[in-house]
């Protein structure tokens, strides 16, 4: 178990209108606002479609990560996350998770990582910006390679 006191930033009501590309909105918030850090403590959405990690085929290995995706459309959607800077690419790496109802099918839901979603009518979203600690994404490779949050 590692843990580290935030110091929080600025916290921010965002809208991502009808049409727009999820991670393509955030990166253009975070950028416009120079947020480098931070959480998305919740945000809800409708989504004309979704990508989320999952598969329908047996795993070779349960304890390693999945990383095909299961795509989705039509959907109600409710999440959270984490955002951190990424020196590679040089823009924020958000870490999301999403659970989504299917609109069509009595709201069946799915629920796991965000790859990407275009967004039907609206997302609401809160994102509270952390001032201090710096939170990055390291690589483990002992853990398949997972990139996780430190501090």
């Amino acid at each position: 178990m590692r843990a580290a006191e935030l110091t929080m930033g600025r916290t921010f009501a965002v809208h991502f209108d009808h049409g727009d590309d999820f991670y393509t909105a955030l990166a253009e918030f975070c950028a416009e606002h120079d947020v480098r850090q931070g959480f998305i403590p919740m945000f809800i959405a409708g989504m004309r479609e979704v990508e989320l990690v999952g598969t329908c085929e047996k795993l070779e290995n349960p304890d390693a990560p999945v990383w095909s995706a299961v795509h989705l459309e039509n959907v109600e959607a409710i999440g959270a996350g984490t955002l951190a800077w990424d020196d590679e690419t040089g823009g924020v790496l958000p870490h999301i998770h999403a659970s989504v109802g299917l609109n069509g099918h009595s709201a069946m839901a799915h629920t796991s990582h965000l790859l990407g979603a275009k967004i039907q009518f609206l997302t609401e979203m809160f994102v509270v910006e952390v001032a201090s600690q710096t939170l990055s994404r390291v690589r483990r490779p002992d853990l398949h390679n997972v990139p996780l949050l430190s501090f």
